[in-house]
């Protein structure tokens, strides 16, 4: 089913595989990660995270025969979305949040869909949600996380420019601003005071918004531990490019810092 001309939202394509049957769900975007989301749903089959949380893949047109309907029926994602409309990974968590948030979840995690996040520690996320927790951040960087073989410059990027940035602006401590591992209660995106569905949010501007604005609207917040593990050799996989991508990251991030996000 197409579903178009919604406000706020990116026009997109629905494969619905299952009905919904879980109180939260995942949102994973993705595309072209070819094995990595593969083996990363292979990882979720095997401790039963399609049973906990219904999974949500939200790709932005991945042509490598990743988002095959029956692998993804076989590997048990619940519902396929694909987006149409312009933008990267702030349209397509748009596309995500809609769809969540009309299906009536509770709560939405998100993750990357390149297998370098510890996806079976969905349930510590869940935990965090039927505590009433609004915002909860994944970290590899407090006690009980793990950062593996992560590239120097991305660990300086994040403990020494990003996380002091985010945290100068949500005047909470965070130690992994980067990391997409989070949740989001439904009660935080429904806010009057938020309204994520917004054009404005179209590349990395949703993640830096929502790091921050929870805790400026005095919700419930925290991080959790988690694992972030690189691959020993070959190229890193980020969409971030060096040198364009960063100092488009920059500019988010004190646009952020200066409310230039918030509704109006």
């Amino acid at each position: 089913m197409d579903y178009t001309n919604i406000e706020g939202v990116p026009d997109f394509e629905c494969q619905e595989y299952q009905e919904k049957k879980t109180k939260y769900c995942v949102c994973i975007p993705i595309i072209n990660e070819g094995e990595r989301i593969t083996r990363e749903l292979e990882i979720a089959k095997k401790h039963n995270i399609h049973q906990l949380a219904d999974i949500i893949i939200c790709d932005a047109g991945s042509t490598d025969g990743s988002t095959d309907s029956k692998l993804l029926q076989d590997l048990g994602v619940n519902t396929l979305l694909i987006k149409k409309g312009p933008g990267k990974q702030g349209a397509q968590l748009r596309m995500g949040f809609w769809w969540a948030l009309n299906r009536g979840y509770e709560g939405i995690i998100t993750i990357d869909g390149n297998n370098k996040d510890s996806i079976e520690d969905i349930p510590h996320f869940i935990e965090k949600l039927e505590k009433g927790y609004d915002f909860i951040q994944g970290s590899r960087f407090i006690k009980g996380g793990q950062a593996i073989n992560t590239p120097l410059v991305r660990y300086l990027s994040v403990r020494l420019l990003h996380a002091p940035i985010i945290s100068l602006t949500a005047r909470k401590w965070y130690t992994d601003t980067t990391n997409a591992y989070r949740a989001y209660s439904k009660k935080y995106l429904e806010h009057p005071d938020v309204k994520p569905l917004r054009d404005i949010f179209m590349t990395y501007e949703l993640l830096a918004y929502l790091s921050v604005k929870a805790d400026r609207l005095h919700l419930k917040t925290c991080e959790i531990p988690v694992r972030r593990e690189y691959p020993k050799k070959g190229k890193t996989p980020t969409k971030i490019s060096a040198v364009k991508g960063n100092s488009e990251l920059l500019k988010i991030l004190f646009n952020n810092m200066f409310h230039k996000y918030d509704v109006k």
